[in-house]
């Protein structure tokens, strides 16, 4: 990353925390659980797209059935979360507006945690505190 990308990374995420103090009822120590699971969320699904990649490109080819499905197991192998389809970036991402993307947030850490338990203490547990009144920044 260069010194100018880093530069308007920092510019992005004080306008996005400035966001959040004006448009919701959260104090600083509150809005740091959603943010930190959103950036878990973009986090995992880097790793998840990544492995899926490699993982397809690797899977042998059977003559007459061809590729096998990917599995949950071979994301462990490549030390990746599997993420269900509701729980993948480019899904929450792709929301309606009007749609409650707090909830769909939670639901997507719902669908993590119950596939790997050793996240559900982990992980925030309810994010739809942050109000549709939030805009974007």
């Amino acid at each position: 990353m260069t010194a100018i990308q880093l530069k308007e990374l920092e510019t992005r995420l004080w306008q996005a925390a400035d966001q959040l103090r004006a448009n919701s009822k959260l104090t600083a120590a509150q809005y740091s659980f959603p943010v930190l699971g959103m950036l878990f969320l973009r986090h995992a699904f880097r790793r998840f797209s990544d492995a899926k990649v490699k993982i397809e490109a690797a899977l042998p080819v059977h003559p007459k059935r061809g590729r096998r499905a990917v599995t949950k197991d071979d994301f462990q192998e490549a030390k990746a979360l599997y993420l269900p389809e509701k729980a993948r970036w480019d899904y929450l991402a792709q929301l309606p507006e009007a749609a409650d993307t707090g909830e769909a947030i939670n639901e997507a850490m719902r669908l993590i945690k119950a596939d790997y338990e050793a996240l559900s203490g982990v992980l925030p547990k309810d994010i739809s505190n942050l109000k549709k009144t939030c805009s974007n920044a």
